[in-house]
């Protein structure tokens, strides 16, 4: 069982109606959820746990979860509203305006009973839920009783706007990858949280901190990776019609994941001891699923029957 802990929202999608004029098209989202989505359709045993409302959003989000085979028994369902966010896309970039006070997913609290860890391999985490004090600290309890046994991935998937205070929120970001043995980011975040650094520097410094796998998505750039025993790696992205790249990051997490499940390096020792070649496979096929979802509008990642032959 893989659990992706975090956030579960709606996003409102840019949208024409028949006469041309602007809309906006509810979809199901929320980086964490779609990362626990993506890694079920790709057929490895997935749950989810976060913050769940039981209003009409809440049961579509409730639904397309279920659809997709994540298990929601380790999720908190609650009246609190939704959380909803507004997207624009701005050239390859999506820029979101959310709603998130007194939500379902502002609300979730770690529970201990609830969440079984002897069968858990690895929790991911990141994204709006590490913003707010409350839900950052609820996460850290969970990945403080799991780290013993379970590897630990997180992408920050900064949400600029939410961010009162980017100093305290960066120190936040570091102290997560400090307990992480997966950190993966887009260079958009990186360049938000590490500025003009270069990117080997920061993976040698979070590899020395402890993690064993950093990984650097550059959109259709493809990805970089710096791993302890593989060394550093790089992969290209495939050309593709983009119909919009809403979720591409997610489902390039979801794909790493099931992938390292796959080669059965996943685990924390298996994971340090990853070959250069097993590495370059798994990134490969994260971006062949990122690519697939950037072909179809908003976060709707592969399942592996979707897949072209040999994709995997």
């Amino acid at each position: 069982m893989l659990l992706s802990c975090g956030d579960a929202l709606i996003d409102f999608l840019p949208s024409k109606t028949a006469d041309g004029r602007e809309a906006l098209t509810p979809a199901v989202g929320g980086s964490c959820l779609n990362i626990a989505v993506g890694i079920a359709r790709l057929d490895v045993a997935t749950g989810f746990v976060g913050g769940i409302s039981t209003d009409t959003f809440g049961k579509m989000i409730a639904d397309h979860a279920a659809s997709s085979g994540v298990d929601l028994s380790r999720a908190t369902r609650s009246d609190h509203q939704a959380t909803l966010a507004f997207a624009r896309v701005t050239g390859t970039e999506t820029q979101y305006a959310f709603y998130d006070a007194d939500t379902a997913s502002r609300n979730w609290t770690y529970r201990r009973d609830a969440i079984a860890l002897a069968d858990v391999e690895c929790i991911h985490t990141g994204s709006t839920t590490l913003v707010h004090d409350k839900g950052a600290s609820e996460t850290l309890a969970l990945i403080e009783d799991a780290r013993p046994s379970v590897t630990i991935a997180l992408d920050p998937n900064c949400r600029p706007n939410l961010v009162a205070d980017k100093d305290a929120y960066r120190a936040r970001m570091l102290a997560f990858c400090g307990r992480a043995d997966i950190v993966k980011m887009s260079d958009v975040d990186f360049a938000y949280l590490f500025g003009d650094e270069a990117y080997a520097d920061r993976a040698f410094k979070l590899l020395a901190g402890g993690c064993s796998l950093v990984v650097i998505t550059r959109g259709n750039n493809g990805a970089c990776a710096w791993h302890r025993q593989a060394g550093p790696i790089e992969v290209a992205s495939p050309v593709v019609k983009v119909v919009d790249t809403i979720g591409a990051g997610d489902s390039f997490q979801a794909a790493l994941l099931a992938a390292l499940h796959r080669l059965d390096r996943i685990a924390r020792q298996r994971l340090r001891d990853i070959s250069a070649a097993e590495l370059e496979r798994a990134l490969t096929f994260a971006c062949k699923c990122a690519a697939f979802t950037c072909t179809r509008a908003g976060a709707d990642p592969p399942r592996s029957r979707e897949l072209p032959a040999g994709t995997w």
